[in-house]
């Protein structure tokens, strides 16, 4: 496997009351989070408000990549949700109801109307609002939604989910079990240990020696000055030196590393 045919995932999370404070993303945790449960690594986020200007060039942008790209927010049905209708400004393709979305919002409908006439009556102003959400750009495909039934939709490499961590997560982690993890098994690893008495300086030239080396390999080096750790042996400065990547060439280029790292004298504890 090459280091090209390795999908680079993005995470695109939409929401004023995020960038206002008035929330706390829990999105960006959550998915570097599945992401390394199928041994995956994000390789960027963004962060909008409710602004379809700002969402639409961003899209324009992802879409014309390769880039495997999870969205959260901004697909339910109130006036300050643009993101289902910049998707399709993007894709240049219409907004339609969607026959699998419409029968799943139908039966949430009726589902919560137990039995209730009234509230079983599609023509509700309310319910209409409901199918609203399952308005998907041409083309898309339905993810299902655990938590409510109410679906998000896929175009192309790109996921759309609603702002809702505890529906969004389990959708997130669907989309992965059955797209991006083969029986389980993908072949990105990283491995690290902690350095002690030695400085990044030192340790640069050779990082760079295995990147060279190994081209589908990233050596990454986390500084710390030892703070917060718990036991007298973490109270000072340390690094956390390691190597992520395909995963035959991980296991060279950190055998290497370990080895190159032991020989210089430096006190070295696995994580």
């Amino acid at each position: 496997m090459s280091e090209k045919s390795i999908a680079k995932f993005g995470l695109i999370v939409i929401g004023d009351e995020i960038l206002s404070g008035k929330r706390q993303d829990a999105h960006f945790s959550n998915m570097t989070k599945l992401l390394g449960q199928y041994h995956l690594s994000l390789d960027w986020a963004h962060y909008l408000g409710d602004n379809p200007t700002a969402i639409v060039a961003l899209l324009q942008q992802t879409m014309a990549s390769e880039d495997v790209v999870f969205c959260t927010g901004g697909i339910g049905a109130t006036p300050d949700d643009h993101t289902r209708r910049c998707v399709a400004q993007v894709a240049g393709v219409p907004l339609m109801l969607h026959p699998e979305a419409e029968a799943l919002i139908a039966q949430r409908i009726l589902d919560l109307a137990n039995g209730d006439a009234k509230k079983s009556d599609f023509s509700q102003v309310e319910n209409r609002r409901r199918f609203e959400m399952g308005m998907f750009p041409a083309g898309a495909q339905v993810i299902p939604n655990g938590y409510n039934s109410i679906p998000g939709f896929s175009l192309g490499r790109h996921y759309f989910f609603p702002g809702f961590p505890v529906m969004t997560e389990p959708m997130m982690d669907w989309v992965l079990k059955n797209f991006y993890a083969r029986d389980g098994r993908v072949d990105w690893q990283e491995y690290s240990f902690f350095v002690f008495g030695v400085s990044e300086a030192i340790l640069t030239p050779l990082m760079e020696d295995i990147e060279q080396q190994y081209p589908g390999v990233k050596v990454f080096s986390l500084p710390s000055l030892g703070e917060g750790q718990r036991g007298a042996q973490w109270a000072r400065p340390h690094i956390e030196l390691g190597v992520k990547g395909i995963e035959v060439d991980v296991t060279r280029a950190w055998a290497q590393l370990s080895a190159a790292v032991r020989a210089s004298g430096a006190e070295v504890i696995s994580v």
